[in-house]
């Protein structure tokens, strides 16, 4: 059997104090492995996006553990889980979150700069997984030149020019149209899943369930079980 990539076990996060406290999860364990790419599904407040926060540490729980790759995260200093995140988790935002001023290769090369990289051999670097999303020719122009399935494929590239075996993927269909959004998410499946990486998809969008490796159901701050993956 594949090896536990994520552990999170009694998760429990509030937001705000005394009677104004909201509960955004619920005592939430939750496991995936490499080599899988499950789905995290429910509708909107349910506490979806708070779960991966807390899963890829940027978000600390009020209760319960996480343990990625067989590190508890929420036991690491500040310093240690931002070093953590750094080399092992990646994350795609469903804004993209892309510099404007920055070309794609530049934007593509962040991470690596950000761990101290020279600027010029990150961006030479990141050109090569621009390569693997198919942007290799787009990366002098600057994201408004992009399309919006372009743009969500910078965002993969940033995410994966570090190599985490960890990929959080955040609605990465929101802003895209049916085909684009299948076309993303069937490329990450073939071309980013591996037996050393494990990817956790959060969405809302039945249009790219056939995609995954499991669909978790949440709501109301809870994991409410599994449903079927339809076949394409």
């Amino acid at each position: 059997m594949p090896k536990v990539a994520i552990k999170a076990v009694g998760v429990v996060k509030t937001f705000g104090e005394g009677a104004a406290a909201i509960t955004a999860l619920r005592s939430v364990d939750f496991e995936a492995r490499f080599g899988e790419m499950p789905y995290i599904v429910g509708p909107s407040g349910s506490g979806k996006t708070t779960l991966l926060s807390v899963l890829s540490g940027i978000l600390r729980p009020n209760a319960g553990s996480v343990v990625v790759d067989g590190v508890d995260i929420w036991k690491l200093d500040v310093d240690s889980l931002a070093s953590f995140r750094l080399h092992k988790i990646g994350f795609v935002f469903q804004d993209y979150h892309l510099f404007p001023r920055l070309t794609t290769a530049e934007n593509a090369a962040i991470p690596l700069i950000v761990k101290g990289q020279d600027w010029e051999s990150s961006v030479r670097e990141a050109s090569k997984y621009l390569d693997i999303v198919g942007l290799k020719e787009r990366a002098g122009l600057p994201p408004v030149k992009l399309s919006g399935g372009e743009q969500q494929r910078v965002a993969i590239a940033r995410a994966i020019s570090s190599r985490p075996e960890i990929l959080i993927m955040d609605e990465p269909t929101a802003s895209l149209d049916g085909e684009t959004g299948r076309n993303i998410v069937s490329f990450v499946k073939r071309n980013i899943l591996n037996e050393n990486r494990c990817i956790v998809v959060v969405t809302h969008d039945n249009r790219i369930y056939e995609y995954a490796s499991r669909i978790i159901m949440m709501e109301d701050g809870r994991l409410k079980g599994e449903m079927s993956v339809p076949h394409s």
